[in-house]
């Protein structure tokens, strides 16, 4: 946490939940003895943990323990939920915003020199998916440039 630089005696961090403080149980222990160590106290304002700590305690390394296995169990959930879909051949992700039309109008665009910013203006797209249109087309040009057949 960038933030715990700057803090200062008599600050007083403050957290939603005590799993902001880090993205699993060791490095949540690890910034609040951190904070214990330093005299600096910590607020947090929902869950278990629910107040202001000045040392760590059983409630804390609790809320913490509680936190990571919560976070396992939705990163768990979610892998089997795209690995179900993939078995019934959906794919997740978003659909993409170039259809045929647009990608012919994209590369001819650039064709006659157009810059980025222009043709994304022009096709109503972002420069982002600009920038992924060019770049596909020139793998697809490079790979079948390599292929034997």
């Amino acid at each position: 946490m960038n933030a715990l630089s700057h803090i200062r005696d008599g600050d007083l961090p403050t957290v939603q939940e005590v799993d902001r403080l880090g993205r699993n149980l060791l490095e949540g222990l690890i910034v609040l003895n951190d904070l214990f160590q330093r005299g600096v106290g910590v607020k947090v304002l929902e869950g278990i943990a629910a107040g202001e700590h000045t040392e760590r305690s059983l409630i804390l390394d609790l809320a913490l323990a509680l936190a990571e296995d919560r976070r396992r169990d939705i990163v768990r959930k979610t892998k089997n939920g795209l690995d179900a879909a993939r078995a019934r051949g959906r794919v997740g992700g978003r659909r993409p915003v170039i259809d045929d039309d647009k990608r012919a109008a994209i590369l001819a665009r650039r064709q006659r020199g157009e810059s980025i910013r222009t043709i994304a203006a022009g096709v109503k797209v972002s420069i982002g998916v600009v920038h992924k249109t060019l770049a596909d087309t020139q793998r697809a040009a490079a790979a079948s440039e390599n292929d034997p057949r």
